[in-house]
């Protein structure tokens, strides 16, 4: 990485990215370095919140649609 690409902050794209690293533990070293040095803690708190209830919806309605089937 070159030193102008380190006062950078993260893309949004980056963002996102890092996020889904994390939930499922798979983030690079050096995604976790640029996003502790230049990333902005509540976008990734707020950004994992999102991503956290989001899977939390979506098993509920596949373990609906499973239940309601089964049934039927």
């Amino acid at each position: 990485m070159s030193p102008q690409n380190d006062k950078q902050k993260p893309t949004p794209w980056q963002v996102v990215k890092s996020i889904l690293a994390g939930l499922i533990g798979v983030q690079s070293e050096e995604a976790r370095r640029r996003d502790f040095t230049q990333g902005n803690p509540a976008v990734y708190l707020i950004g994992g919140l999102v991503a956290l209830v989001l899977f939390i919806v979506v098993l509920v309605v596949i373990v609906n649609m499973v239940v309601g089937a089964a049934s039927a």
